[in-house]
């Protein structure tokens, strides 16, 4: 039998496959073999709101208000940000 990886996000014994995924059923966390891979390399991928890979120099826009936190500043809609990893 095919020994299955524990939850990366909650590491959690009682992960299943559906299809490609694996999918932990206590933090409900769903990933694939290839982006556990890239996260153990160190090679964090950044990712939009649409899935599309973030490399530096990009330029994103918040879709919605964020808090900071610790502070009681508000980064507002429509904000232009430019991406350095």
């Amino acid at each position: 039998m095919l020994e299955l990886p524990n939850c990366p996000k909650c590491h959690s014994a009682y992960t299943y496959e559906d299809g490609g995924l694996f999918i932990c059923p206590e933090c409900a966390h769903e990933w694939t073999l290839e982006a556990e891979a890239e996260n153990i390399e160190g090679m964090r991928t950044i990712r939009d709101a649409n899935g599309n890979v973030l490399n530096d120099g990009d330029t994103v826009t918040v879709i919605k208000d964020l808090k900071v936190k610790g502070s009681s500043l508000v980064i507002k809609i429509g904000t232009k940000v430019k991406i350095y990893v």
